[in-house]
C-alpha cells in the first residue's frame, strides 16, 4: 500500500531564528535529545526508517514555531526564505521521497504572499504550513487578505499546525505543563484559530481556499453538530452571518490529517463526519513512531478503496503531487 506522510517536521540550523525549537515542550530529557537529533536528519535516520516501514513519501515542514515566534520581521522574511531553499534543495535530492510544505512571515502579510507564490511557482513545494497564531494574530484578521488571495489564486492548501509558544495566558493550565502541550490546549488552541476561520467569514470571502488540520481535526469533527445548532441561535446583530452552517465548511475547505492520533474509531468517526475524501495519512515524525502509524493504517477497517484514499490518494489531489 503507497503511503504518503504529511506532516512531518524537520529543522534547519542556520535559520537567525531561535535554534531551539523544542525550548517550551516539556518532554523527558531521553526523548528531547533523540527528537533533536532527528529533525535535522535526512538520510541517516529518516531515509531508513521510512524504507523499513514502507512510507513512499514525506511532505516536510519547519518544525513548529518555525518562524511565527519571530518578533523582526525582516528576519522573518530571511528565514522563510532560506528555510524553503533548504527545503527545495532536500527534495530535489531525493526525487519522490520527499515534498515540501512552504513556511511564510506572516509577520509582514504582503510579503507573506510574495513568498508562498515564489515557493510554489518558483521552488515547486507543494502548500504551507503555519503553526498557529503569529505573535499572537490570527489569519482571520483583515491584514492577511493578501495572502488569502494568493493561496486561493495559486490553489494550494494551507496546514495550520499547533505552536508551542502561547499567545497568551491561560490560566486553566497554570500549574499543569503537560496540558499544555500535545497532550490536549495545542489541540484546543489550534482548533480554535480554525473555528475563526469559520466565524470570521474567511471561507466567505475565499471561498476556494483551503486548510488542513492535523491531529484527526483538533477536536473539532464530533462537533458539528453542535456548531450548527448553537450557530442557529446566535444573535445576528452580534455575529457575522455565514453563508452556510459552520459544519458545510468541512470538507469544502477544510481537511485533516490522522498525525498522532492512530485510533480506529476516532478515523471512523472523523470519516463519518466529513467524508472520506478529506481525511489523510500522517505521523508526526520525528514526534510519533512510525512503525506504529504504518500499523494502525494498514489494519485500519476500511474497505481498500477508501483505505487507498486516505493512505495516499486524497494527498496527492489535495497537495497536487501527480
Amino acid at each position: 500500500m503507497k503511503l504518503i506522510a504529511l506532516e512531518e517536521a524537520f529543522w534547519y540550523d542556520k535559520l537567525k531564528t531561535d535554534g531551539s525549537p523544542l525550548a517550551h515542550i516539556p518532554l523527558k530529557p531521553e526523548v528531547l535529545a533523540k527528537v533533536r537529533r532527528l529533525l535535522p536528519d535526512f538520510t541517516e535516520f529518516r531515509l531508513p526508517e521510512m524504507d523499513t516501514n514502507g512510507v513512499d513519501m514525506q511532505v516536510l515542514s519547519l518544525t513548529a514555531p518555525g518562524i511565527q515566534a519571530q518578533p523582526d520581521a525582516d528576519v522573518a522574511v530571511t528565514d522563510a526564505r532560506a528555510a524553503n531553499d533548504f527545503l527545495a534543495t532536500v527534495i530535489s535530492e531525493h526525487p519522490g521521497r520527499f515534498q515540501g510544505l512552504a513556511a511564510v512571515p506572516l509577520q509582514d502579510p504582503k510579503r507573506a504572499a510574495a513568498e508562498l507564490r515564489r515557493a510554489i511557482e518558483e521552488l515547486g513545494l507543494c502548500g504551507a504550513l503555519v503553526n498557529d497564531h503569529t505573535l499572537g494574530h490570527y489569519l482571520d484578521e483583515p491584514q492577511y487578505a493578501p495572502f488569502w488571495e494568493t493561496l486561493q489564486d495559486l490553489g494550494v492548501a494551507l496546514y495550520i499546525h499547533p505552536n508551542p509558544v502561547p499567545a497568551d495566558d491561560w490560566s486553566l493550565l497554570r500549574g499543569y505543563p503537560g496540558l499544555d502541550q500535545a497532550t490536549w490546549s495545542w489541540a484546543a488552541r489550534t482548533g480554535g484559530h480554525a473555528m475563526r476561520l469559520i466565524f470570521g467569514g474567511v471561507f466567505d470571502r475565499f471561498p476556494g481556499a483551503k486548510i488542513i488540520l492535523g491531529h484527526m481535526g483538533e477536536f473539532l469533527p464530533s462537533h458539528l453538530y453542535r456548531f450548527d445548532v448553537r450557530y442557529a441561535d446566535l444573535d445576528p446583530a452580534k455575529q457575522l452571518q455565514l453563508k452556510k452552517p459552520p459544519s458545510e465548511y468541512f470538507g469544502a475547505n477544510i481537511a485533516i490529517t490522522t498525525s498522532g492520533v492512530f485510533s480506529h474509531e476516532a478515523l471512523v468517526a472523523a470519516i463519518h463526519a466529513i467524508g472520506i475524501d478529506n481525511v489523510m495519512f500522517s505521523i508526526d515524525y520525528p514526534f510519533e513512531r512510525t512503525e506504529a502509524a504504518v500499523e494502525f493504517m494498514r489494519t485500519a477497517p476500511l474497505a481498500p478503496a477508501d483505505k487507498a484514499k486516505v493512505a495516499h490518494e486524497n494527498a496527492e489531489r489535495i497537495l497536487r503531487l501527480k
